[in-house]
């Protein structure tokens, strides 16, 4: 394993929620990093940002660690969720909710139902 692949393994095994973002939590600097952060912090996940922009080696590395060409990027308890669409596709249909509930992530379940209800 390369030393960003190594770091990379590292990171998401060591945090329960981590996403993988051009920007951080607090000024993402694309619009979906900037979604999927958004969600994350309304609905209160405890989560660590890694800005891919400040470390091309983590750029490149984060895409081959999962197989998946784009970024943002969300990992569970060590497994690879999905991006920008998948983690859309979660939220509203519940299944976020479900995962976090089955891996023991903490979040506001009452910020996920009012997500659900504006987009419905």
């Amino acid at each position: 394993m390369t030393d960003a692949k190594t770091r990379i393994d590292e990171t998401v095994k060591a945090h329960d929620v981590v996403l993988y973002m051009k920007g951080n939590k607090t000024m993402p600097q694309c619009g979906f990093s900037s979604r999927v952060a958004g969600v994350l912090n309304y609905m209160g996940v405890d989560y660590l940002d890694v800005n891919v922009l400040d470390d091309d080696g983590i750029r490149q590395g984060i895409k081959e660690y999962s197989d998946w060409p784009t970024i943002p990027q969300l990992y569970v308890k060590g497994e690879f969720v999905g991006g920008c669409d998948i983690i859309t596709e979660m939220t509203l249909s519940g299944e976020l909710d479900q995962l976090f509930d089955a891996n023991g992530v903490t979040f506001n379940k009452d910020a996920a139902e009012k997500i659900r209800e504006a987009n419905s």
